[in-house]
C-alpha cells in the first residue's frame, strides 16, 4: 500500500455526560470518506489520545474501523513514553481486523538521545506486522527527531513513513533528501501543506479537514498533480 494524499487526524466526539458518541464519531468517518479522504488517523493528538481510558482508545479504533468498512486505510495513533509499553499496545491494536498502521510519537517528557529515539522506534517496529508511520512533534514531546535518525528508522521494511510536525521547513527538506522514494514523508501542520509539498512531500495529516475535508482533500490532490495555481487559491481561502 502506497500511502499519499490528505488523511484526517479524527477528532474524538463526546457528548455531554463524557461519554463517547458513536453516532456522531461514525457519521464523522462516513462524512470523511465521501468527501474524498485517502486515510484516517483516530486517537492521535487531535483525538485526545491522552484523555482517553484504554477501553475508550479501542473502543474508537474499532469503531472508525467499522464506519470506514476498508474503503480507507486506518492508522491509530500508539504512543508512549515507555518503549515496553508502546510495543504492548501495538500488540493490541494488530489483533484489530482493519488496522492498516499505526502513527506513533517520540517518547514523551523523558527527552531520550537520538539513539534512544532509534532504538524505541526499532522495538516498535519490530514487535509488529503493522505498518509503522513515525510522529515526530517536538512541540508536543520535547525533543526532535532529526533527519540522520529518521534515516537509518527508514532502513526498517515496516517503517514507511513519518507525520512530520517539527514545524521547521528546512529540517523537512533535508529529511526528504535523506530518505529512499518509498519513505513517505507527511506535513503534519495545516499551515505548512504547500510548502512541505512543494519540496517533495507525500501529503498531509489534516486537523482542518474535520471541518472541511473535501476542500482540503482537493486542495492536496491539486498539488501533488502541480496544479499549483489552483492549490495557491484554495491554500489562501483556507
Amino acid at each position: 500500500m502506497e500511502l499519499s494524499g490528505c488523511g484526517t487526524a479524527l477528532v474524538t466526539p463526546f457528548l455531554s455526560d463524557g461519554s463517547l458518541d458513536e453516532k456522531a464519531l461514525r457519521d464523522l468517518v462516513q462524512w470523511q470518506v465521501e468527501n474524498g479522504i485517502r486515510f484516517l488517523v483516530p486517537t492521535g493528538s487531535t483525538g485526545e489520545a491522552c484523555a482517553l481510558t484504554e477501553e475508550e482508545w479501542l473502543r474508537v479504533v474499532r469503531i472508525v474501523i467499522e464506519a470506514a468498512d476498508g474503503r480507507v486505510p486506518v492508522f491509530v495513533g500508539c504512543s508512549h513514553n515507555t518503549t515496553r509499553q508502546a510495543v504492548e499496545r501495538v500488540k493490541k491494536l494488530q489483533t484489530i481486523p482493519g488496522v492498516a498502521g499505526v502513527l506513533t510519537a517520540n517518547p514523551y517528557y523523558t527527552k531520550p538521545t537520538q539513539e534512544g529515539q532509534y532504538q524505541h522506534f526499532r522495538a516498535i517496529a519490530e514487535g509488529t506486522h503493522l505498518q509503522v508511520l513515525l510522529y515526530n512533534i517536538p512541540s508536543r514531546t520535547g525533543i526532535n527527531l532529526l533527519p540522520e535518525t529518521t534515516a537509518r528508522l527508514a532502513e526498517i521494511p515496516n517503517i514507511i513513513g513519518v507525520k512530520e510536525s517539527c514545524g521547521n521547513l528546512q529540517q523537512i527538506t533535508e529529511l526528504i533528501h535523506a530518505v529512499p522514494r518509498r519513505f513517505r514523508v507527511f506535513g503534519g501542520d495545516d499551515n505548512l501543506a504547500l510548502p512541505i509539498l512543494s519540496v517533495g512531500g507525500a501529503g498531509l495529516v489534516s486537523v482542518a479537514a474535520n471541518a472541511i475535508p473535501l476542500e482540503m482533500s482537493r486542495m492536496i490532490t491539486a498539488a501533488l498533480e502541480n496544479d499549483w495555481v489552483r492549490a495557491r487559491q484554495m491554500y489562501r481561502k483556507y
